[in-house]
């Protein structure tokens, strides 16, 4: 059984499961794969409390520990910024968890050549953590939004999809997109869960699936999860 630890935010663990599911579209009920999501709201603010980091590692702890009681085989995180605690986390859960931006990064050597650029949008907690940085430096050059584009565009985008203004989301991302793009960068890391639902949110999941822009890694972790989970 997959644990599934969410609530970082619910949108984004919702849109984890929805994945999860679409992955095995077309199956006998039977055949889906068997998941708890722990919907953890409560969970403190991530990028308020990088300097209150053992605040943030005992929620993050107490979650993952009721998905282990609870005989799940491993647990999925769909949340970039929370990967910041994942070294010390895993010393104190018994069961795997998945290292998202590592997953990601695998999947990057899989489809860009080396030394290419590669678009990062994320949080502003994910970007001074150096979650991505730490795997994508050695091979590629990771490029992010100025800091105009990432207040305006980018954490407005991210905002929006926690209040459940999808469409406005949307179009408040496009422009850190953009600016990507020109800066010739191979592939887009949509690197905060909420971002995939503003971006994908009125396209086909076969669309999304298919993207040569976007890296998803929401969609990533599903495909990871359901690997490990056959």
């Amino acid at each position: 059984m997959i644990g599934i630890l969410g609530g970082m935010g619910t949108q984004a663990g919702l849109d984890f499961c929805s994945k999860l599911a679409k992955l095995n579209r077309g199956k006998a009920d039977q055949k889906y794969p068997l998941f708890i999501l722990y919907n953890k709201a409560n969970i403190p603010d991530r990028k308020q409390n990088l300097k209150r980091y053992n605040k943030v590692l005992k929620s993050l702890i107490h979650g993952c520990k009721f998905l282990q009681k609870n005989k799940c085989k491993f647990i999925s995180i769909p949340c970039n910024t929370a990967h910041y605690w994942y070294k010390d986390l895993k010393k104190k859960i018994k069961i795997p968890i998945l290292n998202m931006p590592e997953i990601v990064y695998l999947n990057a050597k899989k489809n860009c050549k080396k030394n290419s650029k590669i678009g990062l949008l994320a949080t502003d907690a994910t970007i001074k953590t150096g979650i991505y940085s730490y795997y994508f430096n050695k091979n590629y050059k990771l490029v992010s939004p100025d800091r105009k584009l990432q207040i305006k565009s980018v954490n407005k985008s991210i905002k929006l999809v926690k209040m459940g203004k999808t469409k406005e989301a949307e179009r408040a991302i496009k422009p850190a997109v953009n600016y990507l793009i020109k800066m010739n960068c191979k592939k887009i890391i949509l690197g905060c869960t909420e971002l995939p639902i503003a971006i994908f949110a009125y396209k086909s999941f076969k669309k999304a699936k298919l993207s040569k822009t976007f890296m998803d890694p929401n969609l990533i972790l599903a495909e990871a999860s359901m690997r490990k989970y056959r």
